[in-house]
């Protein structure tokens, strides 16, 4: 039992890095929306087993990050503008009541995970804007990642946290893309993110609630859409 224990450990641990590999490639869109994902050509880039690469797939897809298809394949899911639409409307809906719940609960513990989050991302910001290549955008993308994370980590739900992650991931693709193409307002952002920590700190929450949510919609270039939609 000890043995089949170490090997189950270790079947975990691949299916988690062939995850977070083909998460971050489809992210990068080095795997593009739609892509037909054949298990045995993910093997030759990924490596891992015909069994640890079905089950990262079955991990990646109720992450909705793909799709599972009538023939028992997988793909990439789309990136249409619907696809937009739908994410943000429930990055919005998660993040919002998450950091609502926080401002009313959290403690200075939750505060300094907050403030420091902020410090990370600045640093991160400048460090892509002085020198744009995958890994300071990967290491920007992440630092946004655990600001969004900090800001609701207060919100004593693990369930909405978890959903609030899924939808983060499942966003990732549209802001990467929006990086690589230079049409993000890093100065915009910098001003929304001054305005948004002072407005959690102060526990102003119809303030920090309209910032998040502004934040969000520019994050992703989605002020075209409407929230309601």
């Amino acid at each position: 039992m000890v043995l089949f224990g170490k090997s189950k450990k270790t079947e975990d641990t691949v299916v988690a890095m062939l995850a977070s590999a083909i998460r971050r490639d489809i992210s990068f869109a080095v795997l593009a929306p739609d892509q037909k994902l054949k298990i045995d050509q993910l093997r030759q880039s990924y490596g891992g087993s015909n069994h640890s690469m079905r089950e990262c797939l079955r991990m990646l897809a109720a992450e909705g990050m793909v799709e599972a298809t009538s023939q028992r394949g997988f793909r990439v899911t789309s990136a249409t503008e619907e696809d937009l639409r739908d994410i943000l409307l429930m990055r919005l809906e998660c993040e919002k009541l998450g950091l609502d719940r926080s401002m009313k609960a959290g403690d200075i513990a939750w505060e300094t995970r907050v403030v420091a989050a902020f410090h990370a991302l600045s640093r991160a910001e400048a460090e892509v804007q002085a020198s744009p290549d995958d890994l300071t955008a990967l290491t920007w993308d992440e630092a946004c990642h655990t600001l969004s994370s900090a800001l609701i980590s207060a919100s004593g739900s693990p369930r909405l946290m978890a959903m609030a992650d899924q939808f983060y991931n499942q966003s990732r693709r549209f802001r990467l893309a929006r990086l690589r193409e230079g049409r993000i307002d890093f100065a915009a952002r910098s001003d929304r993110a001054r305005a948004l920590q002072e407005a959690v700190l102060a526990r102003n929450s119809a303030a920090a609630l309209h910032l998040l949510e502004q934040d969000i919609i520019e994050d992703l270039g989605a002020s075209h859409l409407s929230q309601g939609q």
